[in-house]
């Protein structure tokens, strides 16, 4: 086989372990079925007791492959670890929207950042007992300004060896400008990847899996979208899970979950797979 035939291989990621059990159960069941080769845990989230790291663990046990990292959480309707994260709303991290305005205007304190990071690394490390293999965030915040600097930081020292997600992808302009949630995240991803390459930490070559959402998005023609052009070593992310009262109370991402679910684990996945030549690093 020429260099050329090999087939590309890449990370499929599954965000928000810990959010609900529903969320929990689909994650770990697709890992078993060698259908996920990651996921990014949310130890400030509801559904991170010991039995559901056991049953990660078990489950990651079947697949080799598969990753496990630090889902790093910033943004409502979650609490901090640390004591004096700043800034809140009504107790809990700013919502999302509150968040990246911040950012954008400087108005975050990197070092409150670094420490609430480092803290949910600990979490991490007291829970699976190792450090995370790589450390990703809840709504992309890792890469806003000033919280990657505190990120970055916090990854240095306590998850030196850990790999970061960056969220620039590698389709032709004219694609990539049908999105604008995905050409912000090209944008945040360039200086993100600068930062990261000055602090000597790895990250992924590519990203893709962000779109609308919608109940109308059809995630069979979305994942072959996603695979086109994303290179080797390329990541794309995704959010299956089973709709449950913890999820519906947490999250607006609800029945869209389940048609991920049940298009990863059906058979037209692994077809597509080999169709376009890739398979799962």
């Amino acid at each position: 086989m020429s260099g050329k035939d090999l087939p590309r291989r890449i990370w499929l990621c599954a965000d928000d372990y810990g959010l609900s059990p529903g969320v929990n159960r689909a994650i770990r069941d697709l890992i078993a079925r060698g259908r996920l080769n990651a996921t990014s845990v949310m130890v400030v989230g509801p559904a991170i007791g010991r039995d559901e790291i056991e049953a990660l663990q078990h489950a990651a046990m079947t697949n080799p492959r598969c990753a496990i990292g630090l889902h790093a959480t910033l943004s409502a309707p979650f609490h901090p670890l640390t004591m004096h994260f700043r800034p809140l709303d009504g107790g809990l991290f700013p919502p999302f929207a509150k968040l990246l305005r911040k950012a954008l205007l400087r108005r975050l304190d990197a070092d409150i950042i670094g420490a609430e990071v480092s803290a949910q690394l600990a979490a991490f490390a007291e829970k699976f007992g190792r450090a995370p293999d790589f450390v990703d965030g809840h709504q992309h915040v890792q890469l806003f300004p000033q919280v990657r600097d505190g990120f970055f930081v916090a990854i240095k020292q306590a998850a030196p060896g850990a790999w970061v997600r960056q969220g620039g992808r590698a389709q032709p302009l004219a694609q990539r400008l049908r999105s604008p949630k995905a050409l912000l995240l090209d944008l945040l991803s360039a200086r993100f990847r600068r930062a990261a390459a000055r602090a000597g930490i790895a990250f992924n070559p590519a990203f893709a899996g962000a779109y609308d959402f919608s109940a109308a998005a059809d995630f069979a023609e979305l994942m072959a979208q996603f695979l086109d052009g994303l290179p080797d070593g390329g990541l794309v992310m995704c959010h299956p899970g089973f709709v449950d009262d913890t999820l519906k109370r947490l999250d607006p991402l609800t029945d869209q979950r389940e048609r991920e679910y049940a298009y990863l684990a059906g058979d037209a996945f692994p077809r597509l797979l080999a169709a376009s030549n890739v398979t799962l690093a």
